[in-house]
């Protein structure tokens, strides 16, 4: 009865797999780099904004959507990070493993950034979405802005779902991983070739002033 005292009020907290004395297994997931030779290399900086996210999905609890309305949580079983702490880790563990950008840290590293890119966290789910067997679903927003005028170069959304093998809690855990591994590529992909794109864009010229 404990975890119904969580804020987040997940459909009146319902959790799956027990009661709430059981221990608590802590995952931390283990995700592949994938990289990419034909992302360009550029000569730019960039910064990660810290990741927004509500705060049902900001959360060290492994949520799962059995039904299109109702969100629950695996009894026992939490992240080793709050989701929005994955997602980055992961994302600058790709951009590091790439060798295509010469920096790339999170806001307050100290890195003189040209570019920073502003991440929306959206879905961190295990969604059953009318099947048996849950699928590791994770839908994330994106924005690339120039650092000095704020302009906006790209934005885009991405959405990526792993079919888990089987309804056991480290089963949805790989799952994560391997939808973790991807949108990370995805994300980091897109963003080097945006950058490289508005980079090699000729300098616009001041308008001159009419007589």
């Amino acid at each position: 009865m404990v975890a119904c005292l969580l804020p987040v009020l997940l459909a009146g907290c319902s959790l799956l797999g027990g009661g709430s004395r059981e221990p608590v297994t802590t995952y931390s997931p283990m995700v592949e780099t994938r990289t990419d030779d034909a992302w360009p290399a550029v000569d730019w900086q960039l910064t990660i904004v810290p990741t927004t996210a509500p705060r049902v999905v900001d959360s060290p609890r492994i949520s799962v959507r059995r039904h299109p309305s109702e969100l629950q949580v695996y009894a026992g079983s939490v992240w080793a990070q709050p989701a929005t702490e994955l997602v980055e880790l992961a994302l600058l563990r790709t951009f590091e493993a790439s060798g295509r950008i010469p920096a790339v840290a999170t806001s307050g590293a100290g890195i003189r950034a040209d570019y920073k890119l502003v991440l929306d966290l959206r879905r961190f789910e295990a969604d059953y979405a009318g099947r048996d067997i849950p699928q590791a679903t994770i839908e994330l927003g994106a924005r690339l802005l120039h650092n000095h005028d704020q302009r906006v170069v790209a934005s885009r959304t991405f959405l990526q779902t792993v079919p888990a093998g089987n309804t056991a809690v480290e089963s949805v855990v790989g799952a994560f991983e391997q939808a973790l591994a991807q949108v990370s590529h995805d994300v980091a992909g897109w963003t080097l070739v945006s950058g490289d794109g508005d980079a090699g864009r000729p300098a616009m010229s001041a308008p001159r002033p009419q007589r």
